[in-house]
């Protein structure tokens, strides 16, 4: 990432990534988490996994074989209050074409998200990731990796699933620029805290028992070549659900009843929330 002159290789670096960035139609999240809930979960130094819905988005997807193509690392109260009256930046991550960003926790309310934590993560250390993100901000992306770029306009490239990694880093210049998650990761290489476990067959020790994940985990190990489904699979991190982090009574469902016609989601989601202001709800088997 670097910045420089606009030139026509920039103008034409943003017109690509802009239409890398373009949105598909009818995307519909299963749990998505309104920012309130998030802002109460998360911790500093949490990392936010995404399910994008963009044309680079399923490139990611496809290659990583993982429902998460993006990843923000949550900084909590670190930066400031913006002058305009605008939502707190909470999150910071890396956006092709853009660079490294600060961006608000509803920029993700209509996606589905994943909370990955890591786990005994001491205040300095938390400190020290939430710092070396901060440092980054205003980092650009380099236009003029245009190559690296194209090769997501084919999603679904013909090629071995031992390969796919391997072409995140097919490319010009910086193997992952468009890869947000290699920020993040070299972040935590900074306080030597591990994503992909170690290569060991000890007991009571997390291993790679095929000669391919060893091969794979070392291939990786760089920073450089982390993808946002390696925080998921990490034994290190810890996934935290929102629904179930400050507990959950599965008894205080409201379900609908198809012998009283309650079938729509509609009506069912009327019925939960009157009943948590305390009111009454009419019976739409007794019209």
């Amino acid at each position: 990432m670097s910045s420089g002159s606009d030139t026509l290789l920039d103008r034409l670096g943003r017109w690509v990534a802009g239409r890398l960035q373009s949105e598909s139609s009818g995307y519909q999240p299963y749990t998505p988490s309104d920012p309130e809930t998030l802002h109460r979960t998360l911790r500093s130094g949490d990392i936010l996994l995404v399910e994008g819905n963009q044309r680079v988005s399923a490139a990611i997807k496809y290659l990583t074989q993982s429902t998460w193509s993006h990843a923000a690392l949550y900084v909590g109260d670190e930066l400031p209050e913006p002058d305009d009256g605008s939502e707190r930046p909470r999150l910071i991550e890396v956006i092709l074409g853009d660079g490294c960003v600060a961006v608000p926790l509803s920029k993700y309310r209509t996606y589905n998200t994943r909370i990955c934590r890591p786990s005994g993560l001491t205040p300095d250390d938390r400190k020290k990731v939430v710092d070396f993100m901060v440092g980054k901000l205003g980092t650009r992306y380099d236009m003029k990796n245009i190559f690296d770029m194209l090769r997501y306009f084919l999603p679904t490239p013909p090629v071995p699933v031992r390969w796919r990694r391997r072409m995140l880093a097919f490319g010009s210049g910086d193997p992952t620029r468009a890869i947000c998650s290699s920020l993040i990761a070299q972040a935590y290489a900074g306080i030597r805290y591990p994503i992909l476990p170690e290569i060991t067959r000890a007991p009571g020790r997390a291993s790679a028992q095929s000669a391919y994940s060893r091969r794979e985990i070392m291939h990786i190990r760089h920073h450089s070549l982390y993808t946002p489904r390696d925080f998921d699979l990490s034994p290190f991190f810890e996934i935290v659900k929102p629904t179930l982090a400050y507990g959950f009574d599965y008894k205080s469902l409201v379900w609908a009843d198809p012998s009283r016609g309650d079938t729509e989601p509609a009506a069912q989601a009327a019925a939960a929330g009157a009943e948590n202001q305390g009111e009454t709800v009419p019976d739409p088997g007794k019209g």
